[in-house]
């Protein structure tokens, strides 16, 4: 994974376009070549359109029931065919022959069949007559298709040029002969009969077959004498008025006039300039979701894997609306498109999940034939998903949220019905089992997410609960080598937190990423305040060299949070919770000490980058205020705020918050939940005016 992220990264930016191009081309090539309708209508619906006059002649189709219904009471006469083959006949029988003489010849046993020998064309011309008496009724090999007829099924017999209808029953099978054969042969005078029993056997064959080829032309000429149509409609008659509603000769007319429309469109129009309409409108579509992601999420537009990932959505569920709708068995609502507002809202956030939600079921409602009452439940599912605020990391909160898309959908799909029908007898309730197929199959997206995760190098809420187990190996070594450090992380953690919760951040990140933020103090843990409980190493180094190494925690960090492997957007909070900042403290001393000296103030500084993300500010500004509240030895509520307004307006005059997507609303936001969670740290109590004081005691 990391190599394709890697080759990724090189990709030039044409490459974006290239990757929206092929996905509008592939989704266009899904679509239907036929021109559509231009009308949707339901039976026993309202017309929602202006009033239809026809717009040419065309003829009344007939209802399927009904060419069904005419057509089984013309069969009704119909029987098939059956050819006697002479043939057959006359080759069994003669191969008879051969093989008697040849069976005979070959019996060298002198005291078996001895009979046989003496008389042998007496029990030649025995086989020979049961044969011939077998071969004259007939020997019928029924066809599969006609074995549970009975045996008063009748047929029509093909006999050279003669046409008979026979029962079956007036045929032998052969089974039937071959089981009463050892009987028949007993009955004859002759001793040795027994020497016939196999010759007869192997030679009595079928000889009256089944014609498929003349059955099925004589079903077809009977099909074709069945009229599909039933009176016609001349140019300009009225079909229907604005409102009216569409009863069964109605809904027939328009029917009919809906084929024979794209018939006649279809003989008229170029597959090309078609494939050219579903072509612009797919792009339509897609340019609209290009412009979504260009102003409200860049950072996934500008990282081609991202992009990749939240495009492979669209040619997916595309196909697979089609593939399911070119089958008999199956239906569109089986397919589980709230797997992407699940899979999407746990890498990202909502508002991208639901738009890309409907983004591919808007495209999937035109390959679908099912109308707007799919799009209908597919976008009310999504937007159930993201209400019941779904989340992949707790199983009670994940099944609530299954469950509740299933009472959406139901209850839509219900309601819509009875709109329809009219009538509870009428409703298809069978429908409600691709809902249900449909829920189960939307729990794939729980072990979906680990493997995209893995596959597309993202981080999930699963694997950041994960990583905030103290027995982590990295939390386990801060929280021995390093137990101030820890417990200074802990209270960056809550600080965090709290603050992204405040804004609608990702808290669990956060937190989690402040729990890991200093674990390169560990490299030399005395060198840091909070670990130290007397000596100070720093008076026995020079300021350079202090701030060499309380720069380096950034460096360690990083390189202890590649070894271990950890996610690159925690490795990213590490490098940038202190920003571009200096280390005042050690900069202003050398100053002193160096009074005419030039000085390099870069190597004072931390590496950076700035902090961009809101989660990232948080915790830029949670670790500066923890440490430095720390240090009021008497701290009230005053000092306590006024602290916190001097760090953060030193971050914004410093350029530290410059490339942060914080709004300055969200930071009094952050400031104020700051100035709340360190007071309470801290015990600091309101003071009451004196009265107030006489009067709580």
């Amino acid at each position: 994974m990391s190599k394709l992220k890697t080759a990724l990264e090189g990709v030039p930016k044409f490459f974006r376009y290239i990757l929206i191009l092929a996905v509008i081309g592939f989704i266009s090539l899904l679509f239907p070549t036929n021109v559509q309708f231009q009308y949707e209508f339901e039976k026993d619906q309202s017309w929602r359109y202006e009033d239809l006059t026809a717009p040419f002649d065309f003829a009344i189709n007939k209802p399927q029931a009904q060419i069904d219904s005419e057509l089984a009471n013309a069969m009704t006469n119909y029987h098939p065919y059956y050819k006697w083959e002479i043939a057959q006949v006359d080759n069994s029988l003669s191969a008879f022959e051969d093989d008697f003489d040849q069976q005979l010849s070959t019996n060298v046993d002198p005291n078996q069949f001895k009979d046989v020998k003496r008389r042998a064309a007496r029990y030649q011309k025995l086989g020979q007559d049961l044969l011939n008496g077998y071969y004259q009724t007939g020997i019928i090999k029924i066809a599969e298709e006609h074995q549970a007829k009975g045996q008063d099924f009748v047929i029509n017999l093909m006999k050279q040029n003669n046409l008979e209808p026979r029962k079956i029953s007036s045929f032998f099978l052969r089974d039937n002969l071959l089981a009463q054969l050892n009987d028949t042969l007993s009955q004859s005078t002759l001793p040795d009969s027994d020497f016939l029993l196999p010759l007869l056997q192997k030679h009595i064959v079928p000889n009256v077959i089944f014609n498929d080829s003349l059955s099925q032309s004589v079903q077809q000429d009977i099909a074709a004498g069945i009229s599909p149509t039933q009176g016609m409609v001349e140019k300009g008659a009225l079909l229907i008025t604005r409102g009216g509603n569409i009863n069964e000769e109605t809904y027939q007319k328009l029917t009919s006039l809906r084929g024979q429309y794209e018939k006649n469109m279809m003989a008229n129009r170029s597959r090309l300039l078609v494939f050219v309409g579903y072509f612009v409108l797919t792009s339509l579509i897609i340019i609209v979701f290009v412009l979504y992601l260009i102003n409200f999420a860049p950072e996934i537009f500008n990282n081609t894997l991202k992009l990749i990932f939240i495009f492979m959505w669209l040619p997916l569920y595309s196909y697979v609306v089609t593939a399911v709708e070119a089958t008999d068995i199956l239906n569109v609502y089986l397919i589980p498109f709230c797997i992407i507002p699940i899979v999407i809202k746990t890498f990202y956030n909502a508002r991208l999940a639901l738009f890309t939600h409907i983004i591919v079921v808007l495209i999937a409602s035109f390959l679908s034939t099912q109308g707007y009452e799919f799009t209908f439940l597919q976008i009310l599912a999504g937007i159930v998903v993201l209400l019941t605020s779904v989340d992949t990391r707790n199983w009670n909160r994940f099944f609530y949220s299954i469950f509740f898309i299933f009472l959406a959908d139901a209850i839509g799909d219900f309601s819509l019905s009875l709109i329809q029908e009219g009538q509870l007898s009428e409703i298809d309730y069978s429908a409600f089992t691709w809902l249900v197929l449909n829920v189960f199959l939307t729990l794939l997206a729980y072990p979906l997410v680990p493997l995209l995760e893995r596959f597309f190098g993202f981080t999930s809420s699963i694997s950041l609960i994960e990583l905030s187990d103290v027995n982590r190996p990295l939390l386990r070594k801060i929280a021995t080598e390093a137990p101030g450090t820890w417990q200074h992380s802990l209270q960056v953690a809550n600080l965090s937190e709290a603050a992204a919760q405040e804004i609608g951040a990702n808290a669990l990140l956060v937190k989690v990423a402040a729990l890991y933020h200093d674990i390169g103090k560990t490299k030399s843990p005395e060198y840091y305040i909070e670990n130290q409980s007397g000596h100070n190493p720093h008076n026995d180094i020079s300021y350079l060299d202090s701030a060499k190494i309380i720069i380096d925690h950034v460096v360690a960090g990083v390189e202890m949070a590649k070894k271990a492997r950890l996610p690159k957007v925690l490795i990213t909070f590490i490098q940038t919770h202190h920003g571009t900042t200096r280390t005042e403290y050690f900069y202003q001393n050398y100053l002193k000490e160096h009074p005419n000296e030039s000085i390099d103030e870069q190597i004072f500084r931390y590496p950076g980058p700035k902090p961009t993300s809101k989660e990232e500010t948080i915790l830029m500004i949670a670790d500066s205020v923890e440490a430095a509240c720390k240090s009021l030895k008497s701290p009230s509520a005053e000092k306590i705020n006024d602290l916190i307004n001097k760090i953060i307006a030193g971050k914004i005059q410093h350029g530290q918050l410059d490339q942060s997507t914080m709004t300055f609303q969200e930071l009094e936001q952050v400031k104020t939940v700051f100035q709340k969670v360190i007071k309470s740290i801290h015990h600091v109590r309101i003071e009451y005016p004196d009265d107030s004081k006489q009067k709580a005691k």
